[in-house]
């Protein structure tokens, strides 16, 4: 069994309304970890996308993409055996969003200034992938209630959720923990949350599809 200590840089993803940032923000406090959150506030393009998908698509894309590489830069330079670390976001996250998003021209585009930034990105010891159901999906971000997150419709958050489901059926990078988080609550049961604790702990290689005790 891996102790905790041996994992010292976490990241949780999921689509749209998944939980992961409660999640992570849940671990970092067990942990005693440094919080990382994806700057998703400070893209001023963001809002403006719903609004306009196909007008701002690319440069809500690439404002994304400077920020999330300028914040992996800080992480890059952090000891992570002086403080463990859990972010709510992976840098290649943005490459599911911009094949979602963008024209063929536009894609060509992002994927070289990408390509230029991935090598230089830190890897995680493990990532948390949280997977949920669509209504669960919708439910939550309608209780999260984000003004510009209102436009979003159904179909988008489908083809959010499926291409998450296909990147991560493929992703070996790094150790991967898969959940499903349909019927269970990180934070309002603690017995789910301590069960997930106890299973991260429990990770050393590969991929593990773990089904918490709430949802049995």
């Amino acid at each position: 069994m891996a102790r905790v200590q041996e994992v010292r840089y976490i990241a949780v993803e999921g689509p749209i309304g998944v939980g992961k940032t409660t999640l992570a923000r849940a671990l970092a406090g067990q942990y005693g970890a440094r919080l990382v959150s994806e700057p998703l506030e400070d893209n001023p393009f963001l809002p403006k996308f719903y609004e306009d998908p196909e007008r701002y698509a690319l440069t809500a894309q690439l404002s994304f993409l400077v920020e999330r590489y300028r914040q992996q830069q800080e992480l890059v330079q952090m000891d992570l055996f002086q403080q463990a670390t859990v972010a709510d976001y992976i840098f290649a996250k943005d490459r599911i969003f911009a094949e979602l998003t963008l024209s063929d021209e536009e894609l060509g585009l992002y994927e070289r200034i990408y390509q230029l930034c991935v090598s230089r990105v830190r890897k995680p010891d493990l990532v948390v992938f949280l997977d949920a159901g669509i209504d669960i999906l919708m439910r939550r971000l309608k209780r999260r209630d984000r003004p510009f997150e209102n436009k979003v419709g159904r179909d988008y958050i489908e083809r959010v959720a499926e291409a998450y489901r296909r990147f991560f059926h493929n992703y070996r990078d790094t150790p991967l923990l898969v959940v499903n988080s349909s019927d269970i609550d990180f934070v309002e049961n603690g017995g789910d949350f301590a069960d997930l604790v106890r299973e991260i702990g429990t990770m050393r290689k590969g991929v593990k599809t773990y089904v918490p005790l709430g949802s049995v």
